[in-house]
């Protein structure tokens, strides 16, 4: 209320300026010209000395605005300065801006907000930024190491065919690490452009999911670890690809996470056009803590455990991102040494963005 009456009195108060300006030039109009027609003679035309009388008055007037203007600019620069200074600011590559939107500003106030709101995302996306590549550098920067480490001792003509076949799996392996991480980001990035090429069509998503389990049975089998499936006969309109890397992910964690002589249960379950996926292992768990950042690029729960197994962090940010783009949810329960169930909720005709 009282910024409102502020501006209404700014206002009032430069038309009373302006009104005090125009009498003046008037006054000094009619002055100057009964002066100078006094001199010099009235010219024989009326309208001749009513234009140069009109002449005399704009000009008066001109030189009398731009007093006020002089007057008043400093007001004005005390306005606009800290908002010019801010936008200077970020266009400078420095986000920290925060401007104190205090009644000064008026109904510019919004201005002021959105430009303190744009400071604090830019700030946020530079953030992540850095995190990103600093993160990528540490990913690719491990498995380089190691293949540079065992290509150089592979050259040791006196080392044994043991210890050469070793070194190569080492070196095969983390090659295939690096082309999954770039794999991965590559996928990752176009699902975010929407540019990833999708091609939806209705399948049996119980048989698609006992095909995953199918193909996984080697890894699970050399663990010794009981798996169990509960599929109901559903079928869904999605991506069957895509749909396979969230269920090839999922899987493939619970096999790596579980301890030999474990369990994992696969669920399948419809209520009405509602789907639900529920996959639940006995494995090592996840901190509470750590739970609300599992989807992260490249969040790892347990680095040193990460570490041991392999893994690049972007799994589940893939899985997370298919999830979202068939309109469906992915929430994940778990607890230290007792398992972890991720449950996934589709619906039965859905249909990507």
């Amino acid at each position: 209320m009282m910024t409102r009456v502020k501006e209404i009195g700014f206002f009032l108060m430069n038309i009373v300026l302006f009104c005090l300006a125009l009498f003046a030039a008037l006054t000094g109009g009619f002055f100057l010209s009964g002066l100078i027609y006094k001199h010099f003679g009235t010219p024989s035309s009326v309208y001749v000395a009513e234009i140069l009388r009109m002449v005399l008055i704009l000009i008066i007037l001109f030189f009398l605005m731009a007093i006020i203007g002089l007057a008043t600019r400093g007001q004005e620069r005390n306005f606009y300065n800290p908002i010019i200074n801010a936008i200077r600011q970020i266009t400078r590559g420095d986000f920290k801006v925060v401007l104190e939107n205090n009644k000064h500003f008026g109904q510019f106030g919004v201005i002021v907000e959105g430009i303190n709101e744009m400071a604090v995302e830019l700030n946020r996306m530079e953030s992540m930024r850095q995190d990103f590549i600093s993160n990528v550098s540490h990913e690719i920067q491990s498995p380089l190491t190691s293949i540079r480490g065992f290509a150089k001792a592979l050259r040791d003509e006196n080392i044994s065919a043991a210890s050469r076949k070793h070194y190569l799996d080492i070196i095969e392996a983390e090659s295939s690490r690096l082309s999954g991480l770039s794999d991965n980001l590559l996928k990752l990035s176009a699902l975010e452009e929407g540019s990833f090429p999708f091609e939806r069509k209705s399948y049996r998503l119980d048989k698609q999911l006992r095909d995953m389990i199918v193909a996984c049975e080697p890894q699970w089998l050399e663990k010794e670890l009981e798996v169990e499936a509960d599929l109901d006969e559903v079928t869904v309109t999605a991506s069957q690809d895509l749909m396979n890397q969230v269920w090839s992910n999922l899987l493939h964690n619970s096999i790596k996470f579980t301890p030999a002589g474990g369990s994992i249960k696969v669920e399948l379950t419809t209520r009405g056009q509602e789907i639900e996926v529920v996959i639940k292992d006995s494995g090592i768990g996840i901190a509470e803590q750590d739970l609300q950042r599992v989807f992260e690029r490249f969040f790892k729960a347990d680095q040193a455990r990460s570490s041991n197994v392999g893994g690049s962090g972007l799994g589940l940010s893939l899985v997370k991102k298919i999830v979202d783009i068939h309109g469906g949810a992915i929430t994940v329960t778990s607890r230290p040494g007792e398992g972890t169930a991720f449950v996934i909720r589709l619906n039965s005709q859905t249909l990507l963005d």
